[in-house]
């Protein structure tokens, strides 16, 4: 025996809203329930079959399942539709040199209502690929309509830390530069050398930005490095000359 119609049951066509659905519901069920009917054997019967439509039809999200299992767009059938046509969200952390030349991902999904078994994925990364970026991967013919979407996350180093589309680093420099001021070459996030201005002066703690050599924008360009500056502060300490005795010679004198 076929299932039967959820729109039938509730007297209703496809182009109805949610509020009529809601409404022949309640209307019906009173007519059916078990308790007013108690003496049709079909009457138990009749009152789940409502249960069944309403929850059904009145859940946007099973309710459009159902209509493309009606449409024959699932052979498979719907009693897992609505969990299978979900997509499946998943953040990647790469490091940051892979965002500026590119990757390649092979993304594995273990889900029980697969009767294949893992599903696998392969996912190329563009060079300059911004942190945050988004890819859809359509998932396979047993889930249409699904995917699996990675988010691409910043993996924190040992010398760089990603904020947004901004890579800090320290540099640590000698007094003597930091009274004088200059200029220092240091590696850039990218692998490339990178020359950082400092300022006469500059205190301990102060954060230089070199602009366009941080991690892509999803925009177009680069976001800046920003370099915190370290150093030693020299601190010299000498002892105090030693009192003179009372007898005027220095040292301390005999009584």
């Amino acid at each position: 025996m076929s299932a039967p119609n959820h729109y039938d049951t509730l007297g209703l066509d496809r182009r109805c809203t949610t509020a009529q659905i809601r409404a022949a519901y309640r209307r019906l069920v009173k007519q059916h329930h078990p308790d007013v009917n108690h003496t049709a054997p079909e009457a138990t019967l009749r009152a789940q079959a409502l249960n069944t439509a309403h929850a059904t039809l009145s859940d946007p999200l099973r309710r459009a399942d159902y209509d493309r299992e009606l449409d024959g767009d699932n052979p498979a059938g719907a009693t897992v539709r609505g969990a299978r046509h979900r997509d499946i969200a998943q953040d990647v952390m790469l490091r940051i040199e892979e965002f500026f030349r590119g990757t390649t991902l092979t993304i594995r999904v273990n889900d029980p209502a697969n009767p294949h078994g893992a599903e696998s994925y392969e996912l190329e990364v563009p060079p300059d690929t911004a942190p945050g970026t988004k890819f859809r991967l359509p998932r396979a013919e047993e889930f249409s309509g699904s995917c699996v979407v990675v988010r691409l996350r910043v993996l924190p180093g040992a010398r760089f830390r990603a904020r947004g589309s901004d890579v800090r680093t320290d540099l640590r420099i000698s007094a003597t530069r930091a009274a004088s001021g200059g200029s220092e070459m240091i590696p850039g996030a990218n692998g490339r050398m990178v020359r950082v201005t400092i300022p006469a002066g500059v205190t301990r703690g102060a954060v230089l930005r070199v602009p366009g050599e941080g991690l892509p924008k999803p925009r177009g360009g680069r976001g800046d490095l920003l370099v915190r500056v370290t150093y030693r502060v020299e601190v010299k300490i000498s002892r105090g000359a030693k009192r003179p005795s009372a007898s005027g010679r220095l040292g301390w004198g005999r009584t």
